[in-house]
C-alpha cells in the first residue's frame, strides 16, 4: 500500500494556517482573527490531484523553534524528531505577507532542519494595501525555495500552491547544510556518533531547553546533557546569537525583494483602519468602558431577542405534550414519552436561540481581530491577580464552554499563569449555565425595560451574573497567587492582528457546529438523564407508590377530580426512588432554601449544569395534572408552593440563592476531565471542585439568609 505524503502546516499565530487548511481540505475547523486559536493538531486530507491524495496536518502557531510554552512544544516535539508518528515529508511555512520579516524567521529555522519546505505568503492584499510590494520571484531565488502567493480566506493562489508543493516533493531539496552560527564541529561530531547521521542544525535543536523526555529516553538526555557541558555548550547565548544573526540575514533578503511604496516616494506612513479605531479600543480608560459596554449589549441581547422563539418552541412542546396526553391512553409508555422523553428534548431545544446569540456575538469578536486587543488593554490588570494578558482568551472563550477554554491555556508559557487560568476558567459563567439563568431569571427579576425603555431589567441581571464570574476568578487567582510561589518571570508577548470583516460564511460554521454540539452532545445527556429520572421517580421501594395512594384517597375523602390526582402524584413522587434519595440530602441544603425536588436537580446536573432545567421540567411533569396555561417549564415552577409557608416556593431569596450557587459550581464532569488531562493530575481537578463546591455553598447561604 503506498504511503500517503504528509505535509505540516506551520507559521506564526494568525499567519492564517487554519484558514489555507480549512481552504484544502474543505473541514470547517476553528479560524480566528487571534492567535492561539488552533491549540492542537488537525489533520485532513487534500486532493492535489487525480489518485494524488496528501494528508495535511495543521499545527499551532509558533514565533520559533525554541519552544515558550506547551502548545509550542507540541510543534517542535514533532518537527524534531523524525521517529515521531506525525513527522512530516514536508513542510508548507505559512508567512503574513505584511509582517515577512519577521515571518521569515520561523521559515528559515524548519528549513534549516532539513525539512523540504515551501513558502505560502499569504494575506498579499493586506501588504499592499499598507504599501508593500513583494517580488516572489526573486524571494524564491534569495532563499532557494518556492514561494506561492495565496489568499487563504478567499481560496486564491491554491493552483501556484500545488504546483510549488509537486515540485518541492519530486525534487525533495531543503536546506542549507550550513549553520546560521558557528558551532564546534566535534559538537556536531559527537552527537551524530550518539544518534546517527542527522541535521547539524537539529543537532543544535536538541540541545535547547524543552522537554526532551518526549523525544528521548532518560539516558539519551544524559548523554546530551553530557554532551554540551564538554563543548561548554550554552543554549540562552546561542539562541539569542542565531537570532540575532538570522534577522541580520532577512533584513538583506526583505530589502532586496520588497518595495515599500510610501519610503520610495517619501510619503508618509498610511494611516489604516487598524490605527484610527486602537486609538479607541487600545486607550488606557476607553478601551475598558468600550469592552464592557460590547459585554453588556451582547448579553442584553442573548437575553430580549432569543425570548421570543424561546417562548414560542416551550409553549410548541407543551402543546405537543397536551396533545399526546389527549390522543393516547394512559399507560406506561405514554408516561415515558410525554413526562421523560417530550420534557427532557423540550428542556435541550428551548435554549437553542440564546446558544446561537452567544455563539454569533463569541464570533464576531473573534472574527474582527477585537479579542486580540482585549487581551492586550487586560494585561496590566491580569498581572495584579497573578495572571496575564493571555489568560483573557481562555476566560472569554469560557463563556462558550470551559472545556476547549482550559485547553487554549497551553498558549501561556508561564507555567504558574497557566495553573492558576486552569483552575479559575470554569468560574466564568459558561453557555451550559445559559438554561439556568433563563428560568430563574424569568421566575424572580421582574420581566421590565429600564433606561427610556432601551434595556430589559432580566437581560441586566443576566450581564450582572457574568461579570460577578468574571470578578470572582479574579479574586480566586489572586488567592492562588500568594499561596503559589514561582521565581519564574512571566511575559506577555503578542502581535496584534490587523481588523478584518467578519466571514459570515464561517460565523454561520461556528454557530451551526456549536448549536450542534450543545443538541447532540449536551442534548443526550440531558434525554438520557431525563429517562432515567423519570423511572426513578414513576417507581418506589416495594409498596410505597401504591400505599401512597391509598394514604392521600383516606385522609382526603372530600377530594375528587384534578385535585385529587395532583395530591396523589405529589404524594407519590415524595415516596419514589428520586424522592426517596432527595429526602436523604435535604438536611444538607435546606440552609439554602432548597427542598427536596432542587436536591435531585442538583446531583443530576453534576454531569452537566444543564441538566436541572431537564430535571426540573421532568420532576414538575411527574407533580400532578398541568392546565394549558401552566404548561411550560417556567410557569410550572412559578406554580409551585413551599409547603411550609404556603407562598410561592421560588420568591426572591430561593431565585437569588439558585442562580449563586450555579454562578460559582463546579457541575461538569467534562471539565474535571480536561483539567486532569491538562495538569497530569488528578490533584488539580480535586482541588477544583472542592473550592469552587465550597465557595458556591457558602455564597447561596449568605444569599438566602439575607434576603429571607
Amino acid at each position: 500500500m503506498t504511503k500517503i505524503p504528509k505535509i505540516a502546516l506551520i507559521g506564526n499565530p494568525n499567519a492564517g494556517k487554519s484558514s489555507l487548511f480549512n481552504t484544502l481540505t474543505g473541514l470547517r475547523q476553528k479560524t480566528g482573527n487571534f492567535p492561539g486559536v488552533t491549540m492542537d493538531k488537525l489533520t485532513g486530507i487534500w486532493e492535489l490531484g487525480p489518485k494524488n491524495q496528501i494528508e495535511i496536518l495543521d499545527l499551532p502557531g509558533i514565533y520559533s523553534i525554541y519552544p515558550k510554552s506547551i502548545d509550542e512544544e507540541l510543534v517542535i516535539n514533532i518537527l524534531g524528531n523524525p521517529a515521531h508518528p506525525d513527522y512530516p515529508d514536508m513542510a508548507i511555512v505559512v508567512a503574513d505577507a505584511s509582517n515577512l520579516k519577521r515571518n521569515l524567521l520561523l521559515f528559515s529555522q524548519v528549513r534549516d532542519l532539513g525539512i523540504p519546505t515551501v513558502l505560502a505568503l499569504n494575506m498579499i492584499d493586506v501588504a499592499e494595501n499598507e504599501g508593500y510590494v513583494i517580488n516572489s520571484i526573486k524571494l524564491a531565488r534569495e532563499l532557494s525555495v518556492e514561494v506561492a502567493e495565496v489568499n487563504a480566506k478567499k481560496g486564491i493562489g491554491i493552483n501556484g500552491l500545488k504546483l510549488a508543493v509537486q515540485k518541492t516533493l519530486e525534487n525533495r531539496f531543503s536546506s542549507n547544510d550550513g549553520l546560521p552560527l558557528p558551532v564546534s564541529e566535534e559538537l556536531i561530531t559527537d552527537i551524530q556518533v550518539a544518534f546517527g547521521d542527522v541535521d547539524p542544525y537539529r543537532c543544535l535543536l536538541w540541545l535547547m531547553e524543552h522537554d526532551r523526555m518526549k523525544m528521548f529516553t532518560k539516558a539519551q538526555c544524559a548523554d546530551l546533557d553530557q554532551i554540551m557541558v564538554k563543548h561548554d555548550f550554552e543554549p540562552k547565548k546561542y539562541k539569542s546569537a542565531e537570532t540575532v544573526k538570522r534577522y541580520e540575514f532577512l533584513t538583506e533578503v526583505v530589502d532586496r525583494c520588497v518595495i515599500n511604496l510610501n519610503r520610495q516616494w517619501d510619503a508618509p506612513p498610511v494611516k489604516t483602519w487598524t490605527d484610527r479605531l486602537d486609538k479607541l479600543f487600545l486607550h488606557p480608560v476607553g478601551g475598558y468602558l468600550f469592552f464592557l459596554a460590547i459585554l453588556f449589549v451582547m448579553f442584553q441581547a442573548v437575553f430580549t431577542w432569543a425570548t421570543y422563539p424561546m417562548d414560542a418552541i416551550d409553549a410548541g412542546v407543551a402543546l405537543l405534550n397536551d396533545w399526546l396526553k389527549g390522543i393516547l391512553p394512559e399507560s406506561t409508555f405514554r408516561g415515558l414519552l410525554t413526562d421523560g422523553l417530550i420534557a427532557g428534548i423540550g428542556g435541550v431545544l428551548i435554549f437553542i436561540p440564546q446558544i446561537a446569540f452567544l455563539f454569533f456575538f463569541i464570533s464576531m469578536l473573534e472574527e474582527t481581530g477585537y479579542m486580540s486587543r482585549v487581551m492586550f488593554i487586560m494585561d496590566k490588570l491580569m498581572r495584579r491577580f497573578g495572571l496575564n494578558g493571555k489568560s483573557v482568551v481562555p476566560l472569554l472563550s469560557s463563556v462558550a464552554c470551559a472545556v476547549p477554554a482550559i485547553m487554549s491555556t497551553r498558549s501561556i508559557g508561564s507555567r504558574k499563569d497557566r495553573l492558576i487560568t486552569i483552575l479559575v476558567t470554569p468560574l466564568m459563567s459558561c453557555s451550559a449555565r445559559l438554561p439556568i439563568y433563563t428560568v430563574l431569571i424569568a421566575l424572580v427579576v421582574p420581566e421590565k425595560n429600564t433606561l427610556f425603555g432601551l434595556f430589559n431589567l432580566q437581560g441586566l441581571v443576566l450581564f450582572i451574573l457574568y461579570l460577578l464570574g468574571f470578578f470572582m476568578a479574579l479574586f480566586s487567582a489572586y488567592i492562588m497567587k500568594l499561596i503559589l510561589k514561582a521565581k519564574e518571570k512571566s511575559y506577555f508577548i503578542m502581535e496584534l492582528p490587523t481588523y478584518k470583516g467578519p466571514r459570515f460564511k464561517h460565523v454561520s460554521y461556528t454557530i451551526l457546529n456549536n448549536v450542534k454540539a450543545f443538541v447532540f452532545e449536551a442534548g443526550k445527556v440531558i434525554v438520557a438523564i431525563s429517562i432515567i429520572l423519570w423511572v426513578l421517580a414513576s417507581y418506589g421501594p416495594g409498596n410505597s407508590m401504591e400505599d401512597a395512594t391509598n394514604r392521600i384517597k383516606v385522609q382526603n375523602p372530600n377530594l375528587s377530580g384534578v385535585e385529587l390526582s395532583n395530591k396523589i402524584a405529589g404524594e407519590k413522587l415524595e415516596n419514589s426512588y428520586a424522592g426517596h434519595f432527595g429526602k436523604f440530602i435535604e438536611p444538607a441544603i435546606r440552609p439554602l432554601g432548597y427542598d427536596w425536588k432542587i436536591g435531585i436537580a442538583l446531583i443530576t446536573s453534576f454531569a452537566a449544569r444543564e441538566v436541572f432545567v431537564g430535571t426540573m421540567s421532568t420532576i414538575y411533569s411527574l407533580g400532578g395534572e398541568i392546565d394549558n396555561e401552566n404548561a411550560t417549564i417556567k410557569n410550572r415552577m412559578r406554580a409551585e408552593i413551599n409547603p411550609q409557608t404556603g407562598k410561592p416556593m421560588y420568591d426572591m431569596a430561593l431565585g437569588f440563592s439558585l442562580l449563586i450557587f450555579y454562578a460559582f459550581a463546579m457541575q461538569c464532569m467534562s471539565t474535571l476531565a480536561t483539567t486532569y488531562r491538562e495538569t497530569k493530575s488528578w490533584k488539580y481537578p480535586l482541588i477544583q471542585f472542592g473550592y469552587m463546591t465550597a465557595l458556591a455553598y457558602l455564597s447561596a447561604f449568605l444569599v438566602y439568609q439575607a434576603l429571607s
